[in-house]
């Protein structure tokens, strides 16, 4: 999500330039590769650019092939092979097959106002890229993307019935997997490949805290782009370290962030019975992550408190309340201990359980 903000972003500062561009898309990855599929980098044609589809192997080959696609106002589709030894990337970590999809587009084209709809709420969106075709069809060219509306479930402006109806039936199969996924439709001589991608909104932090521990926590997650609310004591937080904040809510108002199941909840207000109520509150919630910061006799002590005050916490509330919290990197720092709170997040989202890579069997990434 934050590379399509500052994609948005670079093209709304450029947008009154004159400047014609193009976005550069990752729609098929075989094998190893930097970035996966959906990474996206914006060109204009003086060589501005924004985004990326790898590790910064392909980027300079991508934005020449991106200035001539401006040049002829033409989509096309390029694919490396970092596989070979005389292919660009070589050498650079990549070894695989990676096709990128790119598409000029202008003020008028769908593709922009598609990604604005994308950060305009916390909900998940999906896009259905044309990513090859076999047939001169108006209304299906190479590069159309498709928005798919949830509330009248269907493809806006795809006025092919049967690609429609086919995708809006593989629509299903991707939001119920929660992967985005290339589909290849045939239909009375029309061979068409599309790339439905699923972006779900960004994660979403809520601390409840005011210490001086707090801050190194708000950093790291504003540097990965995470919405980040904030309940603790106004008069107490420093404003100037409170920037990155999206929602501040004063402990004493009743007023609470909106938890969904893409939040995480970090209780470190550093007073027992503040974390008490605060923790009481959480497990009501569907956050799948709620970390208590403190010992585990700490811990012990409230759900001992719970039970003697006929609150009953069930197996799905333990699962989700981590205490202690973090992951055991041997952190202890604030700065250390917020990189393994923001760790052990992510592995939760991601349904990952942390460990080294090196000691991993089979690829890192998930292939299709």
């Amino acid at each position: 999500m934050k590379e399509i903000k500052s994609i948005i972003q670079l093209y709304n500062s450029f947008k009154n330039s004159g400047e014609k561009c193009a976005i550069a898309q990752v729609v098929r990855v075989e094998e190893s590769s930097y970035r996966r599929e959906g990474a996206r980098m914006l060109v204009f044609e003086s060589g501005v650019f924004e985004g990326g589809i790898s590790g910064g192997c392909l980027e300079g080959d991508a934005l020449q092939r991106s200035q001539i696609a401006i040049l002829k106002q033409q989509p096309s589709i390029v694919t490396y092979d970092t596989s070979k030894e005389n292919e660009i990337g070589v050498g650079l970590g990549c070894n695989g097959v990676i096709d990128v999809l790119i598409s000029p587009i202008s003020e008028e084209s769908p593709t922009l106002k598609m990604l604005q709809k994308c950060v305009s709420d916390r909900d998940f969106h999906i896009i259905a890229t044309v990513t090859a075709l076999d047939a001169e069809i108006d209304t299906i060219p190479l590069g159309r993307s498709f928005y798919y509306d949830k509330d009248s479930a269907s493809l806006e402006d795809c006025e092919h019935d049967g690609l429609r109806n086919f995708l809006q039936d593989k629509i299903q199969d991707v939001l119920g997997q929660q992967k985005s996924k290339t589909y290849h439709f045939e239909e009375e001589g029309i061979r068409a490949s599309v790339f439905i991608e699923m972006i779900p909104p960004q994660y979403h932090l809520a601390v409840y805290g005011d210490n001086y521990d707090v801050y190194p926590i708000l950093e790291m997650a504003n540097l990965m782009d995470w919405d980040i609310s904030l309940v603790g004591n106004v008069q107490k937080l420093k404003k100037e370290k409170l920037q990155s904040v999206k929602n501040i809510y004063p402990k004493d108002f009743e007023e609470r962030p909106l938890i969904d199941k893409r939040t995480a909840i970090i209780l470190m207000a550093h007073d027992y019975k503040t974390d008490y109520i605060n923790l009481q509150e959480s497990v009501k919630s569907v956050s799948p992550y709620i970390a208590s910061l403190g010992p585990r006799k700490r811990f012990d002590k409230m759900v001992a408190e719970f039970k003697t005050n006929g609150i009953a916490l069930s197996d799905e509330d333990m699962e989700r309340i981590f205490a202690p919290c973090g992951l055991e990197i041997g952190a202890n720092t604030p700065e250390e201990i917020a990189l393994s709170l923001c760790s052990e997040i992510l592995s939760v989202f991601t349904g990952k359980t942390g460990g080294m890579l090196r000691d991993k069997k089979g690829p890192i990434h998930m292939r299709n």
